[in-house]
């Protein structure tokens, strides 16, 4: 677990762009933290980080927001207002979340058993003004996972 503070926004999206040096296509991310606290700025950094050249802004009245272009493409999904798991069925989250591309999701927390086990947690915390604090903890929720969750896709 590590801990990253970010005194402004530009300085959550440059932490957005380095950690997209670090994926790889099928990475998932699920950020989980208050409304305001830099999780669509984090995205930004990582759509720009691969090179997706388009204005990035928060899916939450359609689920979900395809950014391609760049190196990898990016799925920015948001669970804000998802009452029912079943859409997410509905638009074949699966196949985002291990296709070719890079998936993150907003609001993530929401809905945890939908995620496979190597899913990146980041956790956002508004700590004053523009300060922000953001925990990565790849297994913060996974250990509380029942074992018939650990991943579903079936076999090709």
């Amino acid at each position: 677990m590590a801990t990253f503070i970010s005194n402004s926004p530009a300085e959550t999206e440059a932490l957005g762009r380095q950690h997209a040096e670090k994926l790889r296509p099928g990475s998932v991310l699920a950020l989980a933290g208050e409304l305001g606290s830099g999780k669509t700025v984090y995205v930004k950094g990582i759509a720009a980080g691969l090179g997706c050249q388009v204005e990035v802004t928060s899916p939450t009245f359609t689920i979900v927001h395809e950014y391609p272009g760049g190196m990898l493409p990016v799925y920015h999904f948001d669970f804000f207002r998802v009452e029912n798991p079943e859409a997410f069925t509905r638009i074949g989250l699966d196949d985002y979340l291990f296709g070719d591309g890079v998936s993150v999701i907003e609001w993530a927390d929401r809905f945890p058993d939908l995620l496979p086990e190597k899913t990146q947690w980041l956790r956002f915390e508004i700590q004053s003004g523009n300060r922000r604090a953001i925990t990565f903890d790849e297994t913060r929720f996974q250990r509380n996972r029942p074992p018939a969750a650990e991943h579903r896709r079936p076999p090709a």
